[in-house]
């Protein structure tokens, strides 16, 4: 955002908070702020509109001929499955996507077709842009289609753990979109490439789309709830990390995260640090061979 933008949209708040603070009965003083708010709004309105960010999905095998052009049908089906995939990781990243229904903010996360991408043949996408804050930060759109090149990419080349590291953050029903859109390519025999910013990812041929297309499925993503008497040894409210030591012949030390639903953290510490015979469930999701990876899920999940 340019400084004069930032300028209007802070005028514009300020604005809106002095008006919703005079009485309606204080006729003159608030005619002067909203003349004053009409005017910062509308010079808002024509200030240049904020471009998205670029991606550019290309394809190879069956469907594509060269740079020549590619079979409509298959483009229809592939961006669509994609820009499926897109919404829903852009959802989860928000915590707001459930098991079923519609996605959430699915307007608001639609990807722009803005061109076509020359190099086999494929399309280039436009993200979708922040509302315009005065305190802007990192997109979740931006965020979203990063965790997908992610995802192609440890799933092709990366260890069970490496793939649990991406998703782990991730709502399943998510992951089961991005898996769908593999899917679609490998039944099609084609493979794709992604370029993002300064990241790219591309598979190389359509035996890697086949294996990395089986390693996101639900098969191979196990979730499921386990139970565990022991004592909470602490957690770090700022990376959310706890460690839970649990009451076996081991002395078996569990370390996760604590789930974004919990606010604060550190009322784990305040309230339930170092109680003998704390009962807890935890939320478990294994990717493959990998390592189980533990989250408390909600303070409800902590009995004594």
């Amino acid at each position: 955002m340019t400084n004069e933008a930032l300028f209007l949209a802070s005028e514009v708040k300020e604005l809106e908070v002095l008006l919703a603070s005079i009485p309606a009965s204080s006729l003159i003083e608030r005619m002067s702020l909203e003349t004053r708010l009409v005017s910062a709004k509308k010079a808002l309105a024509a200030m240049p509109q904020q471009v998205g960010q670029k991606a550019r999905l290309t394809f190879r095998g069956k469907p594509v001929f060269g740079s020549h052009g590619i079979a409509a049908d298959f483009g229809a089906k592939a961006t669509t499955a994609f820009s499926d995939a897109f919404a829903a990781i852009a959802a989860a990243l928000s915590e707001g996507l459930r098991d079923m229904g519609p996605i959430p903010d699915r307007d608001r996360n639609q990807l722009l077709i803005t061109g076509t991408a020359i190099g086999s043949f494929g399309f280039e996408f436009e993200l979708p842009t922040a509302e315009l804050s005065i305190f802007p930060e990192a997109t979740k759109a931006q965020e979203a289609m990063e965790k997908i090149e992610s995802l192609f990419r440890q799933a092709a080349e990366g260890d069970d753990d490496k793939i649990a590291e991406v998703i782990e953050d991730v709502h399943p029903r998510a992951v089961r979109k991005v898996h769908e859109f593999l899917e679609f390519l490998v039944q099609q025999q084609a493979w794709c490439a992604l370029e993002f910013a300064d990241r790219s990812f591309r598979f190389s041929d359509y035996e890697q789309i086949k294996v990395s297309c089986e390693r996101l499925k639900d098969d191979n993503i196990q979730e499921r709830e386990e139970s565990y008497q022991g004592e909470l040894q602490g957690v770090l409210p700022a990376s959310r990390n706890f460690e839970f030591l649990v009451s076996d012949q081991e002395k078996t030390v569990l370390r996760g995260k604590v789930d974004k639903a919990i606010d604060n953290p550190d009322v784990l510490n305040r309230e339930w640090l170092h109680k003998p015979a704390i009962t807890v469930k935890l939320n478990v999701m294994q990717v493959g061979s990998g390592r189980p990876r533990y989250t408390l899920m909600k303070l409800s999940d902590l009995k004594l």
